[in-house]
């Protein structure tokens, strides 16, 4: 996936989620503007790939306990030059479960976000324009805790508000709610 591919997703993504049209002309306008968006070095944001990682059978989603900005999120990282942000999303799925045999589900921008990180010592308040995917454990649901995280969980869709309740979060869970069921069980 390169450059002009995500944008097609963005345009698929708009036809099917026209409420979130702004967003992805937020987004594609920033792609379109700075040929260094996949780079963490551009400093008024970057590009960024997140997996919404959901168990075999489709009822809980794993979320970590991310140490920097020390709330529960999907697992996700910047894109450090890669154009093709579904790979960037994979990678950072990997990294962060430890998880073995995680699938795509379907290739199809799942959800988009544009968020704000906040200022560090290294580094100043930038934004992340952050595009994610699905992905499945299809096999054990056993993960290992990165040196990225405090912890990871298997957290029920339904009580996704127990962990975050942002709306970015509340989302992607009633995305996946409302989706028709592709649950394996």
């Amino acid at each position: 996936m390169h450059r002009n591919q995500l944008l097609k997703l963005l345009v698929d993504y708009a036809v099917k989620n026209p409420a979130e049209k702004a967003c992805v002309d937020q987004i594609t306008e920033f792609i379109s503007q700075y040929d260094t968006c996949f780079n963490r070095t551009l400093v008024a944001g970057h590009m960024t790939g997140s997996a919404w990682i959901v168990n075999y059978a489709g009822i809980h989603t794993l979320l970590t306990h991310h140490k920097k900005l020390n709330k529960w999120l999907q697992p996700g990282g910047h894109a450090d030059g890669d154009s093709d942000i579904l790979r960037v999303a994979k990678r950072e799925a990997d990294e962060e479960s430890g998880l073995k045999r995680l699938t795509v589900e379907d290739g199809q921008i799942f959800d988009i976000d544009i968020h704000q990180i906040p200022a560090r010592a290294d580094e100043p308040q930038h934004l992340h324009y952050d595009i994610r995917f699905v992905f499945r454990a299809m096999e054990s649901e056993e993960f290992i805790v990165s040196e990225e995280s405090h912890d990871l969980s298997w957290v029920e869709i339904s009580k996704l508000e127990d962990y975050n309740a942002e709306e970015s979060m509340m989302r992607m869970a009633k995305k996946w709610l409302q989706r028709p069921s592709k649950n394996f069980l």
